[in-house]
C-alpha cells in the first residue's frame, strides 16, 4: 500500500499523471472517492500522463470514454450502474482486456467483474487538515 498526501489540485493532478506515466496496456485503476474529492482532477492527470491532451469529463452519461494518447485511455463512470449485465452490452472486457489503461471511477458497484491484478485508489478529504487537503491511498 502507497499513501500520497497533497495539499493543492495541482498535486494531486501530479500524482495522477506520474501514476500514468508509470502505466502499462492492460493495466486497471479503480478510483473511489466521493463526489467533489478530486476525482476528476486526478483523471486529468493522469489522461496527461498518458499523453492526451483533449479535455477530460467525467464520462458519468456514457458509462466508458475513450482518449486516444500514448496509451489509450478507457475512462469509466460505474456510479450510475445497477447490474453488471449494462456493463456486458457495452463489451467492458474488450477494454479491461485492450490494448490501453482502464480507469474506472466508482468500481466498487461493479467489483465483481473487476480483475484481481487492478490497482484500488481511494482519494479522501479531511476538512479538518484543511480544504484542499487529499490522502490519496494505492493498493
Amino acid at each position: 500500500m502507497i499513501e500520497y498526501v497533497t495539499h493543492s489540485e495541482q498535486e494531486t493532478f501530479e500524482i495522477g499523471r506520474i501514476l500514468a506515466q508509470e502505466s502499462k496496456p492492460g493495466d486497471i485503476f479503480c478510483l473511489l472517492g466521493d463526489l467533489g474529492v478530486g476525482k476528476t482532477v486526478f483523471s486529468k492527470g493522469f489522461a496527461i500522463g498518458l499523453g492526451i491532451t483533449e479535455h477530460i469529463t467525467s464520462p458519468t452519461f456514457t458509462i466508458v470514454q475513450v482518449y486516444e494518447g500514448a496509451k489509450p485511455l478507457y475512462h469509466f463512470d460505474m456510479y450510475r450502474i445497477e447490474d453488471e449485465d449494462e456493463l456486458e452490452m457495452i463489451g467492458y472486457e474488450d477494454y479491461f482486456f485492450g490494448k490501453g489503461v482502464c480507469l474506472v471511477e466508482w468500481a466498487n458497484n461493479v467489483e465483481d467483474v473487476i480483475p484481481k491484478s487492478a490497482k484500488w485508489i481511494t482519494i479522501e478529504k479531511d476538512l479538518e487538515q484543511g480544504f484542499d487537503y487529499r490522502k490519496i491511498t494505492i493498493k
